[in-house]
């Protein structure tokens, strides 16, 4: 930054409630570094979720950030009143927190401000949407057409009205925003009562023609996208705009007319959208607006003719015409009506025709999707019907402990059949009885998502547990990582998601990660990892008769080695020369081998040498809790068996040999190197040491398990599987969770992306 600017300081406020999966981006993306003259006022609006802890992070490492934690929800325009009563800059710029700034926008908004000293900023924004699209608003031309002075009044340029209304498109002088008297209110639409009324008084206005801000299009949670009749509130909005003109005297009375057209504009956008006003409450603000309209309409106001039917609806709305404006609106209704039962049909279609296409029994199926949904029949599967695993069998367990009258039914692979434990009722995937299972259950349960071809019927209940705690970047994060996404269909994979209705979150880090991976309508289970219960109730007994069923000699230190999947290699390929580490660990090691899931590894051991009495290749295995109970020690890089296996507090070393090439190509939640469960090695020597100088054991070791425990662990007790079923099969409200104390000041600082590893 130049010496000038440095004269001028920047508060940026940033009310923040219930957005944990993207505060991080939003925070990180404004702590530019280097610029000493900038304080970031962050008020906590008692957010519920784990806000406050982030926010405390943020502050703990960064002298410019300020955290205000209020004790209760005062809304979004009081806590901004608090942090503008906390901002001691020489500007303040209002910061939604599920939003974002561009890379060096806070650089160029000061440098700006410095060159201009103006009484408001305006600078330019795009809109992000889901799938990756980012889009430059549509009045980006009003920055340079016509070419515009440094400073200049509104009354010189008056299409700045015509720029978007929010707040935190401008940065504003603290002392003229104050001496104006404009406070933030509470309420829909809060920011038009500041944003408008700020350029008409002020003196001087300066443009900075500069994408600053990325306007985040949530799929959901947006207030505004609500049809709610809190969308009243507009009236009173534009109310305090009026009077403000009042107040300014006949100064104003220029503005009136552009500001009547723009706040009827708005109206007729809040109610021509169906996701804003209700059908049954249309007329009631249709009345509403019209007496609005002729309480202000100006002396000679000339209805504006920017589209055909434009001056019709304004004429309609002066007389109070509700039909005569329905009629004008419908066919606009009825189009997008139209096109959205087009969409629904087609996707009804196409979810129909591809399971007739994978039907043996195709009449099962179609026919059985007309009748009643059973209430007591429950859909349990795991790994694309892989067999009897994870969180799903964890919570089938207790479904038939809590909730015997709910019958379960697993689907399996044909392949499957064999392992199935024995009294588990079962249904073979693409069977006649299989379709006619999954058009008739109540409930499903899985760790991964179920086929595109299942038709989610209205009452049917999703419950979707996930199979790990992020590392790697998981669903729509991965758009920013090509190789790990591969060939990714991101529409289709929301499509999936948005049948689940109830989502499970092992801790604080994956309610991040799945809130911004999977932007979808589900309720967030913060409960713990039902398959990591067996863990935390773990006995001696149990270890010692697991050992003993996998063939662990006595006296040995068994170690289990559970490597991940790697997207940017063709096939497995170890990461180091297992039959070399087994000889140096000695004789009294034994390596637990449990290979990915993606690789079948039928002859490697055989064929690469590898000694059969010290290497145990237990990848078949069906459980990797049982291994995990057996063994002494885990050897992973960057499985998410490691956050499971934390609960046994035993050593954990993690080989990160690949690490910089894994997280460029994957994507990562946060550097495992800088936040490890215990040792980390990065050379097969380091690896060796770890084990026969026993540092594993060691007291750094075990520090760094267990800050790491303490993070990724808070809510595993040995009761989530209870929970989740009381929750989505009982019915049963939860109690809130315990906040995670301990992690604000042990954790990592997460990265703007999110991921879910597989074990």
């Amino acid at each position: 930054m130049s010496s000038d600017n440095n004269d001028v300081s920047l508060s940026i406020i940033v009310p923040v409630h219930k957005v944990q999966g993207y505060l991080r981006q939003c925070m990180e993306s404004i702590l530019e570094p280097g610029i000493p003259n900038l304080e970031v006022i962050a008020i906590d609006d008692c957010s519920p979720d784990a806000c406050g802890l982030i926010l405390d992070e943020f502050a703990e490492r960064d002298s410019r950030v300020r955290v205000r934690h209020l004790t209760e929800n005062v809304g979004l325009g009081q806590a901004r009143n608090v942090g503008l009563d906390m901002a001691t800059g020489d500007y303040v710029w209002f910061f939604d927190s599920d939003d974002y700034a561009t890379e060096g926008a806070v650089r160029a908004i000061l440098d700006r401000l410095a060159e201009t000293r103006p009484d408001v900023l305006m600078f330019d924004y795009a809109r992000s949407y889901w799938n990756g699209r980012v889009k430059r608003s549509i009045i980006n031309h009003l920055f340079r057409e016509p070419p515009a002075p440094d400073v200049f009044s509104l009354a010189e340029r008056p299409q700045c009205l015509e720029m978007f209304t929010s707040i935190w498109n401008r940065a504003i002088r603290r002392e003229f925003l104050i001496e104006t008297g404009l406070r933030s209110n509470s309420g829909y639409y809060e920011d038009v009562s500041i944003t408008y009324p700020i350029l008409m008084a002020a003196e001087r206005i300066s443009l900075l023609d500069r994408v600053c801000y990325i306007y985040r299009q949530r799929r959901r949670g947006a207030i505004t996208k609500t049809a709610s009749a809190k969308h009243f509130d507009a009236f009173d909005q534009y109310d305090r705009i009026f009077a403000f003109m009042d107040q300014l005297g006949p100064d104003a009375d220029q503005f009136r007319p552009t500001m009547f057209d723009r706040a009827i504009w708005h109206l007729l956008v809040i109610i021509e959208r169906p996701d804003r006003i209700v059908a049954s409450e249309k007329q009631r603000f249709f009345t509403e607006m019209s007496a609005w309209y002729n309480r202000y309409k100006p002396a000679g106001h000339v209805p504006p003719d920017d589209e055909p039917s434009l001056a019709e609806k304004h004429r309609a709305i002066e007389r109070g015409d509700f039909r005569a404006w329905e009629r004008l609106s419908s066919p606009k209704l009825a189009a997008k009506a139209k096109k959205g039962g087009r969409k629904v049909r087609k996707l009804q279609k196409r979810g129909v025709v591809r399971s007739k296409q994978l039907a043996k029994e195709r009449y099962f199926y179609q026919m059985r999707l007309r009748m009643p949904v059973e209430e007591n029949l429950a859909v349990f599967a795991a790994y694309w019907y892989r067999g009897y695993a994870c969180n799903p069998a964890a919570i089938y367990e207790k479904v038939r402990e809590l909730a015997p009258h709910i019958r379960c039914v697993w689907i399996v692979k044909p392949g499957g059949r064999k392992d199935m434990p024995e009294g588990v009722e079962y249904v073979v995937s693409g069977s006649a009885e299989y379709y006619r299972t999954i058009a008739a259950a109540k409930y499903f349960v899985n760790n991964v998502n179920f086929p595109d071809h299942l038709v989610k019927r209205p009452g049917q209940v999703h419950l979707e547990t996930q199979h790990g705690t992020p590392l790697k970047k998981m669903g729509l994060d991965q758009m920013e990582y090509p190789v790990g996404a591969a060939d990714m269909d991101f529409k289709a994979l929301i499509e999936r998601c948005d049948r689940w209705d109830y989502l499970v979150s092992s801790n604080p880090l994956s309610s991040e990660a799945w809130e911004r991976a999977y932007p979808c309508r589900y309720e967030m289970l913060e409960i713990g990892y039902p398959r990591n219960d067996q863990l935390v109730r773990a006995t001696e007994k149990d270890r010692v008769r697991l050992r003993a069923d996998l063939g662990i000699p006595e006296g040995k230190t068994a170690i289990l080695y559970a490597p991940t999947h790697r997207d940017y290699q063709r096939r497995y390929s170890p990461m180091f020369d297992i039959g070399r580490v087994v000889e140096q660990l000695g004789e009294d090691h034994v390596l637990l081998l449990r290979a990915h899931y993606f690789y079948k590894l039928k002859s490697m051991a055989a064929d690469l040498g590898w000694p059969e009495e010290r290497v145990i290749d237990v990848s078949k295995h069906p459980s990797v809790e049982d291994l995990s109970i057996a063994s002494d020690a885990l050897l992973t890089d960057y499985s998410s068996v490691m956050f499971d296996y934390a609960n046994l507090g035993k050593p954990i070393v993690v080989y990160a040999n690949d690490w910089e090439t894994y997280r460029l190509t994957r994507g990562v939640n946060f550097d495992l190197t800088e936040f490890p469960p215990g040792v980390v090695a990065r050379t097969e020597s380091e690896l060796v040491d770890a084990f026969v100088s026993r540092s594993a054991w060691g007291d750094a070791a075990t520090k760094n398990l267990e800050a790491f425990r303490a993070r990724f662990c808070p809510w595993d007790d040995g009761n989530a599987a209870e929970r989740a079923v009381r929750r989505v099969f009982l019915g049963e409200k939860l109690p809130p969770v315990a906040a995670p104390a301990e992690s604000a000041s042990n954790g990592p600082s997460a990265s703007t992306g999110a991921a879910s590893g597989a074990s």
